[in-house]
């Protein structure tokens, strides 16, 4: 059986960092940091999420973001922050910005969501891997040549695994993750 994902909970108000991980224990492996400087500590390549305050005295939630990037870490970063968004938003590389007051079911919500994001994009990038090996295989062999080939047949059923993954993944989405996911580049105007 493998091992629940874990998040990292990164606040400095201690009661509220508790509550959080007593919210997500049930299903996730919980860390929680009080502190940027904890939170750099206990963030690894185990990690999946990382709830992120952004002001914490000391070393910010911006801080701790920019440096967990630069560690190149595949982990899903959402902030959870009392700060409303400003421009400098558009510079950082978080995942995820939500305002503050959060309560279980939003926190809930936004772990599932960005670990779906998280398995959609893994198994979208598989899909294009294995179509590729496919359509090249298919463009210098013959059908006879297919047919006979037990690894070409394994690779055409682990595409269409990976297909309906996605399908699947799709449906399951709620449609802001879904909208994360396809985001509207014609809402934009440049």
């Amino acid at each position: 059986m493998s091992s629940p994902p874990c998040v990292l909970v990164v606040e400095d108000e201690t009661e509220l960092a508790e509550l959080f991980a007593e919210w997500l224990s049930e299903d996730y492996e919980v860390r929680v940091a009080t502190s940027g400087e904890e939170a750099l500590e206990r963030v690894d390549e185990d990690v999946d999420v990382v709830l992120l305050d952004r002001l914490m005295p000391g070393l910010s939630g911006d801080e701790v973001l920019k440096r967990i990037r630069d560690r190149n870490l595949s982990v899903r970063v959402a902030m959870v922050t009392a700060v409303e968004p400003d421009f400098d938003v558009l510079e950082m590389g978080f995942d995820d910005y939500v305002v503050k007051p959060l309560f279980r079911e939003d926190v809930r919500r936004l772990v599932h969501g960005l670990l779906e994001r998280n398995e959609y994009d893994r198994t979208l990038s598989t899909l294009f891997a294995r179509a590729s090996k496919l359509a090249a295989l298919e463009s210098h062999k013959s059908e006879d040549e297919l047919s006979e080939s037990e690894e070409y047949t394994r690779l055409r059923d682990d595409f269409e695994q990976a297909r309906d993954r996605i399908a699947e993944l799709e449906s399951e989405m709620n449609e802001d993750d879904f909208e994360a996911v396809f985001y509207d580049f014609n809402r934009v105007d440049l």
